[in-house]
């Protein structure tokens, strides 16, 4: 079990909270579980609404800028309006539904360097709201991705980072306003590849899995990128040769833009 330090809200005497995670390893389309204790301060409150949020970091470009923000992509209201009397204690048991689409944290049981993706507690009081802190989650591979990212490996690709951008890709229905991008090192294997992204798009039954290629530049040329995209069905995932697929993939969209 995860606990939260009991975190004092709206200053001094204001009620405090406790959030309790039952276990912060999850996966996407999975459910996450656990309680709110809301205790009353040195004096009564008006608690207006209790919601849990999930937040990630995410990349935005804006014109020739970039910054990054942390974005809330889901939102889950978990307790309506109440008064707290000082002292008091209040429980809320919760589940909150992770997205299909919701960023990876982990690969290979390790975390993805670059990644932070967190629940908090908003505790909305008369004329205030408490942002809450970030409970950190461990949101691991569906099976399905798991496996395309270990035929990744052993095409000889080395994970180099993991970030998200706000925006859409075109051609791919997406739930959620920004996509993850997990990046890899070029392999001698396919020595045209500078670097390779990978990003999934996940749905209850199936997933789109986006390839960007990265070519690496010559002395008077210039690299650029190449793109494949295919969709992916959990039931047959676990009896395709993902090592195979991959490679078809890798050089049917390298030939098509010359990267080898």
């Amino acid at each position: 079990m995860v606990f939260k330090k009991l975190k004092q809200a709206m200053g001094v005497g204001g009620p405090s909270i406790e959030t309790v995670l039952h276990n912060p390893n999850t996966t996407p389309g999975n459910v996450v579980t656990g309680e709110v204790t809301i205790i009353g301060g040195q004096h009564d409150s008006d608690i207006l609404a209790v919601n849990l949020a999930l937040r990630t970091k995410v990349e935005v470009e804006s014109g020739d800028n970039e910054y990054n923000t942390n974005l809330t992509y889901a939102k889950v209201p978990i307790a309506g309006a109440f008064k707290l009397d000082d002292g008091a204690r209040f429980g809320i048991p919760f589940q909150f539904p992770i997205p299909w689409e919701a960023p990876l944290t982990h690969m290979y049981g390790h975390p993805l360097h670059g990644m932070t993706v967190g629940l908090a507690t908003e505790l909305e009081v008369a004329r205030a709201l408490d942002p809450g802190d970030l409970d950190p989650l461990a949101i691991h591979p569906l099976p399905a991705q798991e496996r395309i990212l270990a035929a990744f490996s052993n095409l000889g690709f080395h994970f180099r980072n993991a970030d998200c951008e706000k925006g859409r890709i075109w051609g791919v229905h997406q739930e959620l306003p920004f996509y993850q991008e997990i990046e890899f090192h070029g392999t001698p294997r396919y020595s045209g590849i500078k670097q390779l992204e990978v990003t999934f798009v996940a749905n209850p039954h199936s997933m789109e899995v986006v390839l960007e290629l990265d070519k690496r530049g010559g002395v008077f040329t210039e690299g650029h990128d190449a793109f494949s995209r295919f969709t992916v069905d959990y039931a047959s995932a676990e009896h395709t040769n993902w090592e195979q697929e991959l490679d078809g993939f890798l050089q049917q969209a390298g030939r098509r833009r010359g990267f080898f």
